[in-house]
């Protein structure tokens, strides 16, 4: 059987073996962009499919086709087996980064060297979600260790290669890898935790709707001056346009929209300057919209405008602008279908375009919001494993992000928990420049992986959950979930 201090004590004596790994995935840059070379997102796969096969498990780089059948970019796919009848987890993350942005921002000559400062490590994918991929590999390694070489459970583990992209190939591999990808519980190592030693569970997520709109007032460029008065241009057209989308107090005006006022009874409480510092609000912005912060955050709709086609200034001349393109980014809160806040975003849009300009709207992304529930026996290991290894005790939160692949995984497999759990803080700064991961939180979270493991598969030890400092209950039966063959999850 495993103890909880036995565990703390084989993470702790390899926390420096779980940095330099961490530091070994960030140096290779695995953005999936197609703008990027795509040969380093599969030098990415074997290299975490070789740091899988060191920790004892069955790994294959595999790919499936997207929907225009070209093929996928890389996924690692992972499996080993624990003792006969226990339950089957699957872990997810992805070793895909984001593009690096603007080079000269970061505080580092090279965002794919990363560097150690103080408390957090910096560089591209450092916690987006490179921590993620060493949490599950690291956590594996801990558990094979104290049992013998053998996991408490069966595990299998899926590391996805395009994620920043919008997954395009994701339900062509869970069709093709189906049988080997169902699981008991379903463990998503890309979100993020409340504050840094406070961990989180992540119980809900907005969906995304895209959308491209066009503008046409004229069929050619005008001289500013001899035709400016009776025809406005296609850019203030769009600013006006654009100025509909949210009302007076900035809540977003398009009718048809889910919305909740208050996020939740349970949810942890975000004070105005704490969010103001985190997001780095500039001194006498107001913030906009009503109701409380994390129902503004995590169960309201958004819009942002993300991009435009205009002229830029160096090539600027006085002219009316015939034409202008906006790309727009709603986040629709969990209970809203994409496909109705599409359709409403599209007919406010038309219904709202300014001195009868010509309105066309083109579709992009969209995915669905993420609805979990956090009462069921795996997300109560969860909470159990995340407040034992933090000291702190785990709450339950809301994303404003989205990451549509997670409805997918509930449509595919819906006898299995889904658990999101955190990898990032409000510092972290995922996408942009000097992205990093607290180095703290990273051996809490590697701990916290094994715990939970360990207590699904019945592998703790009866006072497991002794000197955890925390109050945390042990378990009883050790995990609550029931194995393979004995009536699926949620059946204790």
């Amino acid at each position: 059987m495993i103890t909880v201090d036995a565990v703390r004590s084989r993470v702790r004596s390899s926390f420096e073996t779980i940095v330099s790994d961490l530091v070994d995935l960030v140096a290779i840059p695995s953005v999936s962009a197609s703008s990027h070379d795509q040969s380093q997102v599969a030098r990415s796969a074997e290299h975490v499919a070789g740091l899988l096969r060191q920790t004892g498990l069955e790994a294959r780089v595999l790919s499936a086709p997207g929907p225009d059948g070209a093929p996928g970019r890389p996924a690692v796919l992972a499996h080993v087996d624990g003792p006969a009848g226990s339950p089957h987890v699957l872990l997810y993350a992805h070793h895909d980064v984001q593009p690096v942005g603007d080079p000269g921002a970061w505080a580092q000559a090279d965002p794919f060297a990363a560097e150690r400062r103080g408390e957090r490590l910096y560089g591209r994918g450092a916690a987006d979600d490179g921590a993620g991929v060493i949490a599950h590999v690291h956590a594996l390694r801990v558990l094979t260790g104290l049992g013998g070489g053998e996991p408490p459970c069966s595990v299998t583990v899926f590391i996805e290669g395009e994620e920043e992209v919008g997954s395009p190939s994701f339900e062509a591999f869970l069709a093709a890898h189906r049988d080997r990808l169902a699981a008991d519980v379903i463990v998503v190592a890309d979100s993020s935790n409340w504050r840094v030693g406070v961990p989180a569970l992540t119980t809900s997520l907005r969906g995304v709707v895209q959308v491209d709109v066009r503008l046409d007032v004229l069929d050619h460029a005008l001289h500013s001056g001899q035709y400016g008065g009776p025809v406005l241009d296609a850019v203030t057209s769009m600013c006006r346009l654009v100025a509909t989308l949210h009302d007076e107090r900035g809540d977003v005006a398009v009718p048809g929209l889910v919305s909740r006022p208050r996020a939740g009874a349970d949810s942890p409480d975000y004070r105005e300057a704490d969010f103001r510092a985190d997001a780095g609000v500039l001194d006498g912005v107001g913030l906009i919209g009503t109701g409380d912060l994390t129902a503004r955050l995590w169960t309201k709709p958004t819009l942002t405008v993300i991009g435009m086609d205009v002229t830029p200034l160096n090539l600027a001349g006085n002219v009316l602008a015939p034409s202008c393109t906006a790309r727009l980014s709603m986040r629709i809160a969990p209970g809203q279908d994409p496909a109705s806040a599409l359709a409403a975003l599209t007919a406010h849009l038309e219904a709202h375009a300014p001195f009868g300009a010509r309105v066309s709207v083109t579709p992009g992304e969209t995915g669905p919001a993420f609805d979990g529930s956090s009462d069921g026996p795996a997300a109560c290991a969860a909470r159990w494993a995340l407040t034992t290894a933090f000291g702190r005790d785990c709450v339950d939160i809301g994303q404003g992000g989205s990451i549509p692949f997670i409805a997918t995984l509930q449509e595919t497999f819906p006898d299995a928990q889904v658990l999101v759990t955190g990898i990032e803080d409000p510092d972290t700064r995922a996408h942009s420049e000097d992205e990093s991961m607290h180095l703290g939180d990273l051996e809490r979270i590697v701990t916290a992986e094994a715990l939970l493991l360990a207590r699904l598969g019945g592998a703790l030890a009866p006072d497991g959950a002794s000197g955890s400092g925390t109050g945390a209950v042990a378990p009883d039966d050790g995990s609550g979930v029931a194995p393979d063959g004995d009536g699926g999850p949620g059946a204790a």
